[in-house]
């Protein structure tokens, strides 16, 4: 005799459907990140102030978001710009925030090194004036200060300018914060959805003083997806 009688049972085996399912489920995990370059292109004294910046718009192999050359993977993995494949769910539970420095083009280098009180000062006032939202087509939610979205990772602390005004100038970017966390509720981005997030600055914000002011801004979408496969 095979198998165990509960109590209860009928003794009959469970019913089986016949017909196989007509969809399955897949579930992971996924990262979504999208790029917003400040570049001065040569110019001097751009100002930033009271700007609004969209991201997650534009895709891996176009241009904008203040790219003049067709964005990388460097820049976006983005396949469509602004929405939610059809067919997927994406539940956000985490963003990430990366400032660092360009070239004066933008286009050529992003992350140089950080080693004038031009390029210090700029990336320490979009820390402080920049702040990010959501986007839902008609609903903006705002999320918080960049200063509080942490990079995760990356080069952070003080940066020695030596010369004739020698200084040590800390709080380069926010690489030492933490990710910014939905603890308990994670943001749903169901399926045809259309979102983007939005880079904000006050009044207060600078400018783009010198010829090689460039920056950008990184903003990483750390989530869960769900995605509907037929089978039948």
């Amino acid at each position: 005799m095979y198998g165990i009688l509960e109590q209860g049972s009928t003794g009959l085996p469970p019913s089986v459907p016949f017909e196989q399912p007509k969809n399955l489920f897949r579930y992971g995990e996924q990262t979504l990140w999208s790029t917003q370059l400040h570049a001065s292109n040569g110019a001097s004294n751009v100002s930033l102030a009271n700007g609004t910046y969209r991201l997650f718009t534009t895709p891996l192999g176009q241009v904008g978001q203040g790219f003049t050359n067709a964005l990388t993977i460097g820049e976006t993995n983005l396949k469509e710009g602004g929405r939610i494949p059809s067919g997927i769910a994406y539940d956000v539970f985490g963003v990430a925030c990366q400032v660092g420095r360009a070239t004066s083009t933008g286009d050529s280098a992003l992350g140089d090194a950080i080693s004038t009180a031009d390029s210090i000062r700029i990336l320490t006032e979009i820390q402080t004036n920049g702040i990010l939202s959501w986007d839902f087509t008609q609903t903006q939610v705002d999320i918080a200060p960049v200063q509080l979205v942490g990079a995760g990772g990356g080069a952070f602390g003080s940066v020695s300018v030596t010369g004739a005004t020698a200084q040590t100038i800390g709080n380069l970017n926010n690489g030492a914060g933490s990710v910014w966390l939905y603890r308990k509720h994670p943001v749903a981005l169901p399926g045809n959805s259309t979102f983007s997030i939005l880079l904000r600055y006050g009044n207060r914000m600078g400018s783009l003083l010198t010829t090689s002011d460039s920056a950008f801004v990184k903003v990483v979408l750390l989530g869960y997806y769900k995605n509907v496969i037929e089978i039948g």
